[in-house]
């Protein structure tokens, strides 16, 4: 199935699987979808089962999401102290779309307790509470892993719920990461558990090769070997040491959220000449999550990296998000960079790295070799220092079932194929109906509230007056001028020349409309990319007032 393909199914409303090798375009395809759904005003819920998986979305994990935290059990009475919670009410009242990425990692009986949550806080009896669902993820990679005291770890499609969503199934059959066909081979014979002389001798032939474009980095297993590693190398550099803090904005419990799932680190230590990683996607400066590169400068304001096309990037601090419902609940930033001589196999998941030195002689799971191979690009790219035999097997049960998600997924390709573009027009726009689409006018008390924020300021209170008035933080009074911007309210706006400084301003607005707009609003966080960790949140929320 194309990306194309898998698009229009998810339009139509359907509960689906998106899956397929690594490299066929899952999280592009969720990434498109979410914009779609934002778009047109749909509310919805962005999660993965993992902190890093969720930071590439903007979301959170489906443990927070939910309030289930590490729970492997909910009682009738946990569900009632959920639903005392007004931020979850809310949170499950204004979402019709569930996105779970990397629900390979997730446990069975985690993605069973989602939706018995969900059907208790939206009252309704129906898969996910009348969600649709929207599950992606490769279970030919990493297993979810069990903590001391918990159930054993199933995958998912053994939680009771899989066999009542009416899942269709998009099995991604394209290939954007692997140019290599020779290598294309390799990956699908491990995922085929057909790994015979001819793919072990590929595999042998890059015993200790060292690719010609640009030094590796290396894939480990372990934590403390990626740790030893990286620390040996910046210690032989010469020059300054340079330390980059990462800054935090939001509810801290959201922020020390980010703060662990983000690639970045939270101290960035680095000198002249260090191997480093792109860890963030940003398609117009040139780079993308798992470019490789070396310091060619670094100051204290600065860091200029060099790429293997020769390329030199001026490198901007970068923002992550946890978004919600078209707010910023928690923001970091910090230079999208981490020390690359090496990485654990598990933080590479997601990668697309140009050069990897790979030793798995100490793989410990079945997966584990897959992931670490389908990270690189090409046979060119791949170093290899040896592997086990645990390295090359993955699980006779997940190729089973991906041999069932490819029939399944063919089965509802064929059928949309025999479908009509008028009919599929129709059903797409009765789903966006029924999800109330362009309809998400505020509730009489948000009016008053906002309203409220407008007398204070008409009778010449400050915004700083306004939120000790009121007893509400700056940013939820930002959003009441928003609201009042949106509805086209007679607001003088000059006070917000009298809080940011003139040149700070100019600033702004520049990296505003550098930013561009999307939904007919200039974009906050490309502004912040922009503009680096000077420059608060709240600043260019006011400044975006003036131009809007």
């Amino acid at each position: 199935m194309t990306q194309k393909e898998a698009l229009e199914i998810l339009k139509m409303g359907h509960n689906v699987f998106i899956t397929g090798a690594a490299g066929s375009g899952k999280t592009y395809l969720l990434n498109e979808y979410v914009k779609y759904l934002r778009s047109n005003g749909v509310g919805l819920g962005i999660t993965a089962s993992t902190g890093i998986a969720a930071t590439h979305m903007g979301g959170v994990t489906i443990h927070s999401w939910t309030g289930m935290g590490i729970k492997d059990k909910i009682s009738g009475h946990d569900l009632m102290e959920l639903a005392e919670k007004s931020y979850l009410r809310k949170r499950f009242d204004e979402a019709k779309v569930l996105v779970i990425d990397e629900v390979s990692m997730l446990h069975h009986y985690r993605l069973d307790l989602v939706d018995q949550i969900a059907k208790a806080m939206k009252r309704n009896q129906k898969p996910f509470g009348g969600m649709q669902v929207v599950l992606c993820g490769d279970f030919f990679q990493l297993p979810p892993v069990s903590r001391f005291g918990e159930d054993a770890a199933l995958f998912a499609y053994h939680s009771e719920i899989w066999k009542s969503m009416d899942l269709k199934i998009c099995y991604l059959e394209e290939q954007h990461r692997q140019n290599d066909s020779e290598f294309s081979n390799v990956l699908n014979a491990i995922r085929d558990n057909k790994v015979g002389d001819k793919v072990l001798k590929t595999l042998k032939s890059r015993f200790n090769s060292k690719p010609t474009k640009i030094e590796p980095t290396k894939l480990y297993s372990h934590n403390n070997d990626v740790d030893f590693e990286n620390e040996k190398e910046l210690l032989k550099l010469k020059g300054e040491l340079f330390v980059y803090d990462m800054t935090g904005a939001g509810k801290r419990g959201l922020v020390e959220t980010l703060e662990k799932s983000c690639l970045a680190p939270k101290i960035l230590r680095i000198k002249k000449g260090a191997r480093v990683m792109f860890v963030k996607n940003n398609f117009e400066e040139g780079y993308v999550n798992g470019t490789l590169g070396v310091v060619e400068h670094c100051d204290e304001r600065n860091i200029k990296v060099k790429i293997a096309s020769g390329r030199i990037i001026e490198v901007k601090p970068a923002v992550w998000v946890i978004e919600e419902n078209d707010s910023i609940k928690a923001q970091i930033t910090q230079y999208p960079l981490r020390l690359a001589w090496a990485i654990t196999v598990h933080k590479s998941q997601g990668m697309s790295l140009d050069a990897a030195e790979i030793d798995l002689s100490r793989s410990f799971e079945r997966g584990m070799g897959y992931v670490a191979l389908s990270r690189v690009r090409s046979l060119s790219g791949l170093s290899l220092l040896g592997f086990n035999e645990m390295a090359l097997r993955v699980s006779d049960e997940v190729r089973d079932f991906d041999q069932l998600f490819r029939e399944e997924s063919h089965h509802h390709c064929a059928n949309l194929r025999k479908q009509n573009h008028k009919e599929v027009e129709q059903l797409k726009n009765d789903f966006l109906i029924s999800v109330g689409a362009g309809k998400k006018e505020p509730k009489k008390k948000k009016g008053d509230t906002y309203l409220e924020t407008k007398k204070l300021l008409d009778e010449g209170f400050s915004i700083f007056d306004i939120v000790e008035t009121r007893d509400l933080t700056m940013g939820t009074i930002i959003s009441h001028l928003e609201k009042l911007r949106e509805r086209k309210q007679e607001v003088d706006w000059s006070f917000i020349f009298r809080i940011v400084a003139s040149d700070r301003l100019e600033k702004i607005k520049k990296a505003l409309l550098s930013g561009g707009k999307e939904e007919g609003k200039y974009r906050l966080v490309p502004a912040m990319s922009i503009l680096g960790s000077e420059f608060s949140f709240e600043e260019v929320r006011l400044v975006r007032l003036l131009l809007d």
